[in-house]
């Protein structure tokens, strides 16, 4: 692991040197992971939210969403579509949409470990802890609860008076239940400094995370933060160029946000210390529905061609699609 200060953070952060900090962040990861990169397919299971965050497309106040939800079977199908496929993990996303039972949640993920033996990551928000111990003892393997920024008065202003620290304990408990975790945050939030962001990367890199994601802002819209400047895509790709140097063993994704910016942002990415991609397997009636920001899931093609796809966008860049799950190296030790 690298040892790197708050100032020589912020020096890098302000493109300092990208040619260096590039070139150690992928050097770091192939020492970490070889030429391997993660594919994790996404089902987007449910657009609808009960959060106001002031970001986010899908947020509660939002009329002019098109919603929908995807019955227990539908979701079961995307999934298993995937894992036919090829990809080794299955990330189930949804708003925080509390319609779905612990026990429809429980169907689910045996569904899928049923007929493949993938991992499961769940991204279902804000669910009691006690929820997420049951369902790692139904089979789920991970979970991804996103922090967005580290700063608890930032937190409580653009998530609309929510606490920072009830959303830390969630995911200390994830943690202490034995989930391989994920966070991360937005690279370039209203009014926010590099600062702020080198703050976010130290605080980040203290959890002891099995996943770390961030990618840059794009104001939606349809919220409040619609009229707020466009996150910096080069911004980002430090941000996760340092991230990989002081954790080296983490997963770090290529988000689909930096092809919003650049046709070739997750390519970049993955050259740049990121390991993993997450296409979106959400059926394609419903991805574009699917709208956190402008440009999310803007390709709609059938399950098998948007894993091919990534696969073929992993092998042109020289890379190998994983045919493992991608477990933690981290929470396992590998080295």
């Amino acid at each position: 692991m690298a040892v790197l200060g708050r100032d020589e953070i912020i020096y890098y952060l302000n493109g300092g040197n990208d040619t260096e900090l590039y070139s150690k962040a992928d050097s770091l990861r192939e020492d970490s992971f070889g030429r391997e990169v993660y594919l994790r397919a996404i089902v987007e299971f449910s657009n609808i939210c009960n959060k106001k965050c002031n970001y986010c497309g899908l947020r509660a106040p939002n009329a002019k969403v098109s919603r929908y939800r995807m019955d227990v079977e539908s979701i079961i199908e995307s999934a298993r579509l995937a894992a036919d496929a090829g990809a080794r993990t299955i990330v189930l996303q949804s708003g925080d949409d509390f319609s779905y039972s612990p026990t429809q949640i429980e169907d689910i993920i045996a569904g899928i470990k049923e007929s493949h033996d993938v991992a499961v990551t769940l991204s279902l928000g804000d669910r009691s802890a006690a929820e997420y111990e049951h369902w790692f003892n139904c089979g789920a393997d991970r979970c991804l609860l996103k922090l967005e920024t580290t700063a608890p008065d930032i937190y409580k202003k653009i998530r609309c008076g929510e606490d920072f620290y009830q959303r830390m304990d969630l995911l200390r408990s994830l943690q202490e239940i034995g989930y391989e975790v994920g966070s991360g945050i937005i690279v370039g939030l209203p009014d926010y400094t590099v600062e702020q962001l080198a703050d976010d990367l130290l605080f980040l890199s203290g959890l002891e995370l099995d996943m770390i994601a961030a990618g840059p802002f794009i104001p939606h819209p349809d919220t409040p933060f619609s009229s707020a400047g466009t996150g910096d895509i080069d911004l980002s790709f430090r941000f996760t160029a340092l991230a990989r140097l002081l954790n080296p063993l983490s997963n770090i994704p290529a988000t689909s946000a930096l092809d919003s910016f650049d046709s070739e942002g997750r390519e970049k990415g993955l050259q740049r210390g990121c390991n993993v991609i997450m296409p979106s397997v959400t059926p394609a009636a419903k991805r574009k529905d699917y709208n956190i920001y402008p440009g999310k899931n803007s390709v709609s093609v059938d399950v098998a061609d948007t894993v091919s796809r990534a696969e073929e966008l992993i092998r042109a860049l020289g890379f190998v699609p994983s045919a493992t799950k991608g477990s933690s190296r981290r929470m396992n030790n590998v080295e």
